[in-house]
């Protein structure tokens, strides 16, 4: 009984008070996110202490491994969003069966993900102009790239218990995941010799653990509000749509982030070479780590949002919308404060061995870049706003205009065509995310506006 009033309870949350559900949904959230950056950055740590090309290789890779884990994300927030709203309809038997619908695309996508990564690498990392990081990137990509669904299956099961309110055991998945990458990272890379080898499989080996207590939870034990039983599953287009309406665009966003990403290391080796790219990677997961609260608050509000829109209760979803945005910002200009003044000492995580040099640039991307932790802000809640609702072409779209469009166009001019390189590339990804940022702002107003017309 006690283990039912739990599962009530986090369902009651969900569909209670906005502000008391965005705060509590979002702390274990940002817990969660600040460990997964913290064994990225772990990662990037351990591996500069191999030197420049290891560290690189970290950074062509990870805007490949972030296409495939985007796919694992976008399919677990088509998922939170279809069953948030469900639950919001209060249609149990459909919120089921959206989560068993979104487990066998996680089986489907992660077999034709690692397939088509073990041919298609070699060509890519060609393509991005990795030249003297190439092997490094090649030990360290096939071997995360062969485990995919280890990866998908943790992003999918831990977004199925957050679209029920059950975001403290989603935070223990993915603090076991950082927490023995963290720990098994020195043990593979120096103790045991591996090298960026041994990065890899520290990678994996902590992402199957997490893994282990998902599928005891969800299918051993059964104790989560939604019942994974295979007697609950009827296949239904309507679902795979559903779930797919929102995946699609959220996987496209997050190819999208990984193309800029691919974009910007091409512009730092044309301007820097491809010690740029090693102080770019280092100083983006730094920077990354400041917009942690933001990642929290916005997967706190796609649930929220989801379960208003299902109930048809939207001045709740603009009050929802607005109130994290207050309080994304307020968190934004605590951070923007810290990694600024404190940005040499920050860096310094990196100064030792042969990165010892890259210290100094890596602090001067931070100081300039933790600007664009405002532009993040306002793009990011605007797009779990849209996503929560299933308008998932929606934060495409306007993702598309702030990244693929603005940021490069911007980065070009001031890195490349004034002459600026690698700081003017810098400024013009921060100039082009203000401007996607306020257009996102703009357009989210439209449309809450008029969904309030038909209350």
């Amino acid at each position: 009984m006690a283990q039912e009033n739990g599962k009530n309870s986090n369902i009651e949350l969900i569909k209670g008070d906005y502000k008391i559900a965005i705060r509590k949904l979002a702390w274990p959230m940002m817990v969660s996110m600040f460990l997964i950056m913290a064994y990225n950055l772990a990662d990037s740590i351990w591996v500069a202490g191999l030197g420049s090309d290891a560290l690189a290789a970290i950074g062509f890779i990870s805007p490949l491994f972030m296409i495939l884990i985007g796919l694992g994300n976008g399919v677990g927030a088509g998922a939170n969003s279809l069953i948030a709203r469900f639950i919001g309809a209060e249609n149990t038997s459909e919120a089921n069966n959206t989560a068993l619908h979104s487990l066998l695309l996680t089986i489907i996508i992660s077999i034709l993900g690692s397939i088509a990564m073990y041919f298609l690498l070699p060509a890519v990392l060609n393509i991005m102009g990795a030249g003297s990081a190439t092997q490094a990137s090649l030990d360290y990509g096939g071997i995360v790239f062969s485990f995919m669904i280890i990866f998908i299956y943790s992003n999918v099961g831990t977004a199925i218990l957050r679209s029920e309110g059950d975001v403290k055991r989603a935070m223990y998945v993915m603090a076991i995941t950082a927490i023995f990458n963290i720990i098994l990272d020195p043990v593979f890379i120096y103790v045991l010799n591996m090298g960026i080898k041994g990065a890899a499989w520290a990678t994996v080996l902590s992402g199957f653990l997490s893994c282990i207590v998902l599928l005891y939870w969800m299918h051993i034990k059964k104790d989560t509000y939604l019942d994974l039983s295979i007697k609950n599953f009827k296949y239904e287009n309507s679902i795979t749509f559903g779930i797919l309406n929102v995946a699609i665009p959220s996987t496209a966003e997050n190819l999208i982030f990984s193309i800029l990403g691919i974009i910007e290391n091409y512009f730092l080796v044309l301007v820097s070479g491809t010690a740029a790219v090693a102080v770019y990677t280092a100083g983006m997961r730094l920077i990354q780590l400041s917009m942690i609260p933001l990642m929290g608050f916005g997967t706190a509000l796609l649930t929220v949002v989801g379960a208003a829109y299902g109930a048809r209760n939207y001045r709740k979803l603009k009050n929802a919308y607005n109130y994290t945005l207050k309080l994304g910002l307020l968190v934004s200009t605590v951070m923007a404060v810290i990694f600024f003044f404190f940005a040499p000492q920050i860096s310094q995580v990196f100064a030792y061995s042969s990165s010892a040099a890259l210290a100094p640039r890596i602090a001067s991307l931070i100081q300039i870049m933790i600007i664009f932790i405002y532009a993040v802000c306002l793009g990011m809640v605007s797009a779990m706003m849209f996503q929560g609702v299933g308008k998932g072409f929606t934060s495409l779209f306007l993702t598309f205009i702030r990244a693929l469009l603005l940021e490069v166009v911007f980065s070009y001019l001031f890195g490349v065509m004034f002459g600026w390189g690698e700081i003017g590339i810098y400024y013009g990804v921060v100039a082009g995310g203000f401007i996607g940022g306020l257009i996102s702002f703009i357009w989210a107003n439209i449309y809450m506006n008029r969904l309030l017309n038909y209350e």
